[in-house]
């Protein structure tokens, strides 16, 4: 399938955001609004294709948190199982990761990291490195990281670099600049750059309302899973996917509800691919009203106007351990909300902030699928 803008292409309001004053939001990712996983899977595959086919023998991609970390697995399972996938993340690394620092500067969350040690062991068995993001529109925060690895990484240096993401909006000018650092753009929607900042301060937006949590004690149904590697430390795809696509086999096998019973899977923040796998799984086993989107760190404006992307919000506490707030758009009343997160923390919290967020949204009956991730 080829996509156009008009597919993967909304614009939004950033709220309190003084470096960036617009968000392009994709229907089809499975973050800010809610899809069909076999939607997002589709044109993550889409990508993946194109990737395979400029290096087929890459077995090494870098997926860049928070919005792009479904596609990178996605992009990295079409070359191979055995290809190695590396997210970045803004969450804490082991020492033993060798973390190096980062900054995607236009970001509300501009500091990121990434596991060294994890593409060190691994860049001798690939001939081309893969670093996917949703969107590349300056090539800044690419060529910055680019720059770092390669002075704690000499091997970097001699290999074919590839930037794929779904959205490239980069002007011929900047496209020659990474073609000059040694950097070829793979994509599936090519955008002219646009007055992206005026459209969005079209529309009037507010910001997500807080929320308190629910009395001590509120709780729901908890499924923990055992605990697996993690792509934040680097892992060969193809078993991590295996994983999860089994554990939602076992998941459509214990429940009864009904195929025409409206579901959301949850992810939160990071968090994307396991969720999206779970849902994808829940429709091959027939059930009819199947959405996946996750939680964001990203604050948008919200705005009910025709033709902006993003009608409801509410603020959340974050899974992951600390004080920071998080964001769910444009949530709806589904019969089923199955919430999968990898977080280390208990996040009892985060767990019951968001459920009186669902319950106040008209859902009525949550699962908490957990996996702490080693």
């Amino acid at each position: 399938m080829e996509y156009t803008a008009d597919d993967v292409l909304r614009v939004a309001r950033r709220h309190n955001n003084e470096k960036r004053s617009y968000l392009l939001v994709n229907p089809l990712q499975g973050k800010h609004m809610p899809v069909s996983p076999s939607l997002a899977l589709d044109m993550m595959q889409a990508l993946g294709a194109k990737v395979a086919k400029a290096v087929p023998h890459a077995r090494l991609v870098i997926g860049f948190a928070e919005t792009a970390t479904a596609i990178g697995a996605v992009v990295a399972k079409s070359l191979a199982d055995s290809c190695l996938y590396v997210q970045t993340t803004r969450e804490t690394l082991p020492a033993a990761a060798h973390a190096i620092e980062f900054m995607e500067e236009h970001s509300h969350a501009p500091e990121q990291r990434i596991a060294a040690a994890a593409l060190e062991a691994h860049l001798a068995e690939t001939e081309a490195v893969v670093f996917v993001d949703d969107e590349l529109s300056t090539g800044r925060t690419l060529l910055n990281i680019i720059d770092q690895l390669k002075a704690e990484l000499p091997a970097l240096a001699g290999k074919k670099i590839i930037a794929a993401s779904v959205i490239n909006r980069l002007t011929a000018k900047r496209r020659e600049r990474l073609f000059a650092a040694g950097v070829e753009c793979v994509f599936l929607v090519g955008l002219a750059q646009g007055d992206y900042e005026a459209q969005a301060a079209a529309f009037p937006t507010q910001g997500a309302a807080g929320t308190e949590a629910l009395s001590p004690g509120a709780s729901c149904r908890t499924v923990a899973l055992s605990r697996r590697a993690t792509p934040r430390m680097g892992l060969p795809i193809g078993d991590y996917m295996a994983f999860w696509r089994a554990a939602g086999e076992s998941f459509a096998a214990e429940i009864d509800w009904a195929k025409d019973e409206s579901i959301l899977v949850l992810g939160t923040e990071e968090c994307m691919l396991p969720g999206l796998l779970i849902g994808k799984v829940l429709e091959d086993e027939g059930w009819e009203s199947v959405a996946f989107h996750a939680t964001t760190r990203s604050p948008i404006g919200i705005s009910e106007a025709s033709g902006y992307p993003i009608a409801a919000g509410r603020q959340v506490k974050s899974f992951y351990g600390d004080a920071r707030r998080t964001y769910i758009y444009n949530l709806r009343p589904y019969r089923h909300v199955v919430v999968v997160s990898d977080t280390a923390h208990e996040a009892r919290e985060a767990l019951e902030s968001l459920l009186r967020v669902l319950r106040e949204a008209g859902c009525k009956d949550v699962l908490y699928l957990m996996s702490r991730e080693s």
